[in-house]
């Protein structure tokens, strides 16, 4: 990160502590079964969908809890990321260089949205059908050992702009330092930012995300690795053009486990924001908790998922349900 976007990140972090220390700690607004009256099948229908999505291709899986993050880091949980370019807003955050081309899933939020729409018009909301969704992905590639509730009751933003999430969504060449900083910013801490690197035991990532600062000059990288991803990646990868991808944990990469932490602590990890955890005693520490202590990792997972999906949410009179998830309702 450059040195400006270091200061301005510092300064959110600030702000943000002062704003939780003048309005304390208040309840969520959401609720567990949201929809038991208006739309009884809501999450029936979600899940429905994703575990024939996930048996078609695990990494449908994967876009969905990357998708979660990517989506409440920047506005708040609100679906902001899923809106498409208009004459309006030209430039909404799918286009920013962290979603773009990187992020996906979009088309499979469009198949949950139809099902739902289908079923009980103008009820669930597109911010709730991104948390539904990487709940049941976290479950079903897991085998079900991480199994958790998620309240709802989000509504949908009307505001995106491809500048937000630059500020907000650290690069994978991040320090430690500048990752904890994002993540407090959030009201999320250093357990979280932990806990949640290890959804990087699943899906893909592009050459260009790890190449230059991973193999292009020294690292810990583990020879082997680094070899074997010099043979499937090109030293001049750059985002949109020459710019293949690979499996992030190359152990078990479709199953939602610990080995991440294996991995970290093998020097077998992607990212030099992977390789960051073992930088600082207490990161390194639950590193090795997360990796020996069976059930360990699961649990807090889920706990710091529940966590994520709660950041900055419009309920109430705030957003709006949107009709498309890829466009505001202009009524």
């Amino acid at each position: 990160m450059a040195a400006a976007g270091a200061e301005k990140l510092h300064v959110l972090v600030a702000c943000a502590l002062l704003l939780l220390l003048a309005v304390g700690c208040q309840a969520s607004p959401l609720q567990i079964g949201f929809y038991r009256d208006r739309c009884p099948q809501a999450e029936a229908v979600v899940k429905g969908v994703m575990m024939d999505a996930i048996s078609q291709n695990p990494g449908n899986g994967a876009a969905m809890i990357r998708m979660l993050f990517h989506d409440c880091f920047v506005e708040g949980c609100d679906a902001s990321v899923l809106l498409d370019p208009t004459p309006f807003s030209p430039t909404p955050e799918k286009l920013s260089a962290p979603n773009n081309p990187s992020l996906r899933g979009f088309e499979l939020i469009d198949a949950i949205k139809a099902a739902l729409e289908a079923a009980c018009p103008g009820v669930v909301s597109c911010a709730d059908i991104i948390a539904f969704s990487a709940r049941d992905a976290s479950c079903i590639l897991s085998g079900g050992k991480v199994d958790f509730e998620v309240p709802s009751g989000r509504r949908d933003g009307t505001f995106s702009n491809a500048s937000e999430p630059v500020k907000f969504l650290v690069p994978p060449t991040s320090n430690l330092s500048d990752l904890v900083d994002s993540f407090v910013v959030k009201g999320l801490d250093k357990e979280d930012l932990v806990i949640l690197s290890g959804a990087h035991t699943i899906g893909r990532s592009h050459c260009s995300a790890f190449v230059p600062d991973r193999l292009n000059v020294s690292s810990d990288i583990d020879g082997g690795l680094a070899a074997f991803l010099r043979g499937q990646c090109p030293a001049d990868a750059t985002p949109g053009s020459n710019d293949p991808t690979v499996m992030q944990d190359v152990v078990t990469p479709n199953d939602l486990d610990k080995q991440y932490y294996n991995n970290v602590l093998s020097h077998t990890v992607l990212f030099t924001s992977d390789a960051a955890l073992l930088t600082s005693e207490e990161t390194a520490r639950m590193v090795l908790d997360n990796a020996n202590i069976p059930g360990w990792w699961e649990d807090r997972f889920e706990k710091a998922m529940v966590k994520m999906a709660g950041i900055e949410v419009k309920t109430g009179d705030q957003g709006q349900i949107r009709k498309n998830c890829r466009a505001i309702n202009y009524y």
